[in-house]
């Protein structure tokens, strides 16, 4: 049987960077505060140029590059995004046609920071059920355009970035073990977007509102964090009769440094196993787990052999996690 795996990673950071002076300022708080409270220092904003798809091209691009694929092979295409293009079609057609990756099937999943765990599941399956091709699954966020710049629980905490990888079959033994997903819907209103959409249709009073940016319940969503994080580690390690010792590196999507740190030491995971990216990125949403990914492959944090765990918490309430034993990229076992 063909294992799955990971054969790249990339990500891409727009250049411009939000730092805590700036953000203060429209506050009216002490940068030094929002470093205390968050941990993050800067933020990227895509330039006015550049869409949700836009930064997904590039990331991609560097994952293709890193795996020795070419566009024009790629079999399936799946976007995580909470700010795509447009409402309709999927952003994961303008990255097709960006790409000219004219083969593959392109869809967007709308499961917000969880998204690249739920296109990775997506991914797998896909290709296991074919027993043949390559896939690409990108997270890709642009917030800074669904931000109310005066609203403390959420301008601080998210910015603007991509990241991507591409699957395909590695060696036996390694590669994708398993993927868990969650949901909750009962909790969809702790984090959204109220207007826009068929329940609340734009019209001039919604623009007046604000009600085109994030809201986000700041205390549930941090009530919910520990809760389904426990949930989504928990479950794939009984799953795999595996403990936290035996995981060489935990990369988490990442609401932010300080959340993240606090959430290690709840739960027994050493901050030498743990990827945290958001010091100068924020909340990038569903691009945070495969920037992360490709920021510790970068660092040489990841061997051959190694057991990560992926988790994610995000908006809908969705959750997920999955066990990777990893293959240096560009394994190709085709």
């Amino acid at each position: 049987m063909t294992a799955w795996g990971l054969l790249g990673t990339g990500a891409y950071a727009p250049a411009r960077a939000a730092g805590n002076a700036e953000l203060a300022a429209a506050l009216d708080i002490d940068p030094q505060r929002i470093l205390d409270s968050t941990g993050i220092r800067e933020r990227r904003r895509a330039d006015a140029t550049e869409a949700a798809s836009d930064l997904a091209a590039r990331a991609a691009e560097a994952a293709l590059e890193q795996a020795g694929c070419d566009a024009a092979d790629l079999d399936l295409l799946v976007v995580g995004t909470s700010t795509p293009d447009e409402l309709g079609p999927a952003t994961a057609c303008r990255v097709q046609a960006l790409l000219g990756a004219r083969r593959a099937v392109a869809f967007d999943i709308g499961a917000a920071c969880s998204g690249y765990l739920f296109g990775l599941k997506v991914a797998r399956d896909w290709l296991a059920g074919a027993g043949r091709g390559r896939a690409l699954v990108v997270g890709a966020e642009v917030y800074s355009r669904f931000l109310d710049p005066a609203d403390r629980a959420t301008a601080v905490l998210f910015g603007d970035g991509a990241g991507a990888s591409v699957v395909g079959p590695v060696p036996a033994g390694t590669g994708i073990e398993s993927v868990r997903l969650g949901a909750d819907g009962t909790r969809a209103g702790s984090v959204l977007i109220p207007a826009g959409g068929s329940r609340r249709p734009a019209d001039p009073g919604t623009v007046r509102e604000g009600a085109h940016r994030i809201r986000m319940d700041a205390p549930a969503i941090r009530r919910a964090f520990p809760e389904l994080f426990d949930l989504a580690i928990g479950e794939i390690l009984a799953a795999h009769g595996l403990k936290l010792d035996d995981i060489d590196l935990v990369v988490p999507h990442q609401p932010n440094p300080r959340t993240l740190r606090r959430y290690a030491e709840h739960a027994g995971i050493p901050q030498d196993r743990l990827a945290v990216i958001g010091e100068h990125l924020g909340n990038i949403g569903a691009a945070s787990i495969p920037a992360a990914l490709a920021a510790a492959e970068a660092d040489g944090r990841l061997k051959d052999g190694d057991r990560v765990l992926l988790a994610a918490v995000g908006a809908g309430l969705t959750w997920g996690s999955a066990l990777i034993t990893w293959t240096r990229p560009g394994k190709d076992s085709a």
